[in-house]
């Protein structure tokens, strides 16, 4: 038996850990180097471990509590975790009981529990896959759940929960030419014009990835801009623009595009973005509160909850725990109010949110047209390939969310409306 893991699951581990003891996201701590020691394969199989587990959990814990006394440590618990959804998804028994041990020698405390994660994995291995399968879906946690269901009921709520479980595919966006790069890069053409690929392999290495011919952007991120019409010539400000999706969309339509963000770092990604893509536009760091000048068409991707991306994130529900909420729906309204105030007399302004979560859609814009007489929605900036009726809301907005598109593989939460300002 090894006394050395393989690097990916060390490391898959470390951002377990992050996630469920310290309550950080992945992202956060991916962008901070968590794994730049890594070869870019296990790059990729440290990621794809722990959101498996992420997304697993629950399954996970059900499943262990049939071979434990008493739940361990969560540090502990973690090694089982990952051990035990590996061999649900097909892993090799040896290899998987051997590192998980050995995870678990690394460590002085624990070097003593390596007999009991021996025994419960190699049980596992023997018993469990069967029954894994057979688990319920897991469950959103219930400072998540109880919101979503009261906004959109609990069956709803279910189908939101498959689509988390299930993950999500890569989507793609394209400068020119969608059905001709579906055929080549094979993927399906979704009805909205985003490409999806199921099993894209190493992204940098696909055809027209070097050349910008497109760029990964979710189905559901792509309809803001398409909902905003970008014309050619016209000044149009994107707001909170890293990591760029949309950025690059407004620059592809032949817009004069300023793309303002608060965070140099963030920046950065959409500045080599264009680069790659071969677009431009100014990118600027600065405040949303603060900025000056006037648009023709602005563009406001607001801080958020970003519950609608769990599918891709399945970290966020143990990274968060819903206390920021009050904060963000604060700073959505004041951004929308200084957004107005840069627009010119009849121009427009979509505010679009990755929420799920009413609060940060529906009632921003219901209360955006009683805080500003001079605006109205903009119905028919909904009218667009593959956008279904029941998607728009009674306010004129569009709602989006997991549960839809299942025939697709689903679509990240997404919420969008677009605003006129009349004088």
């Amino acid at each position: 038996m090894s006394e050395t893991a393989a690097p990916a699951r060390k490391a898959a581990l470390y951002l377990l850990n992050g996630v469920l003891i310290d309550h950080r996201q992945l992202s956060d701590m991916i962008d901070k180097g968590a794994l730049d020691r890594l070869t870019p394969q296990d790059r990729a199989r440290a990621q794809r471990l722990t959101t498996d587990v992420l997304r697993g959990l629950e399954r996970a814990d059900r499943l262990l509590d049939r071979y434990l006394r008493k739940r361990p440590a969560l540090n502990v618990r973690n090694i089982l975790r990952l051990g035990t959804v590996e061999l649900c998804h097909g892993g090799a028994a040896h290899g998987v009981v051997g590192d998980m041990v050995a995870l678990a020698g690394s460590h002085p405390r624990n070097r003593q529990l390596k007999g009991m994660i021996n025994a419960v994995l190699r049980r596992v291995a023997e018993e469990g896959v069967g029954p894994w399968k057979d688990l319920r879906i897991p469950r959103l946690p219930a400072w998540l759940r109880g919101p979503l269901v009261s906004a959109w009921g609990a069956g709803a709520v279910s189908g939101m929960e498959k689509a988390h479980f299930q993950g999500a595919a890569l989507d793609i966006t394209v400068k020119e030419d969608a059905s001709g790069w579906a055929e080549k890069l094979q993927g399906s053409l979704l009805p909205t014009g985003s490409i999806r690929l199921e099993a894209p392999g190493q992204i940098s290495a696909l055809p027209g990835y070097d050349d910008g011919a497109w760029w990964i952007q979710d189905a559901a991120a792509a309809l803001p801009v398409q909902v905003l019409a970008p014309q050619k010539g016209e000044a149009i400000l994107d707001l909170c623009a890293a990591p760029g999706g949309k950025t690059l969309q407004l620059a592809a339509a032949g817009a004069d595009v300023t793309a303002l963000d608060v965070s140099e770092r963030r920046m950065e990604r959409v500045r080599e973005n264009l680069k790659r893509a071969q677009l431009t536009a100014e990118c600027v760091i600065g405040d949303a509160l603060t900025h000056s000048g006037a648009y023709d068409a602005i563009l406001l991707d607001a801080p958020c909850s970003a519950t609608g991306t769990i599918r891709r994130h399945p970290d966020l529900p143990f990274a968060k725990d819903g206390s920021e909420f009050n904060e963000l729906i604060g700073l959505q309204a004041a951004m929308l109010d200084h957004a107005v105030s840069l627009l010119k007399p009849g121009g427009r302004l979509v505010l679009c949110t990755c929420s799920l979560l009413p609060d940060e859609g529906e009632v921003q814009v219901e209360e955006a047209l009683a805080r500003h007489p001079d605006l109205s929605v903009d119905r028919s900036a909904l009218n667009l390939p593959g956008v279904d009726d029941t998607w728009i809301t009674e306010e004129g907005g569009l709602r989006l969310r997991p549960d839809y598109w299942p025939e697709h593989g689903g679509m990240d939460g997404f919420y969008m409306a677009c605003l006129r300002k009349t004088t």
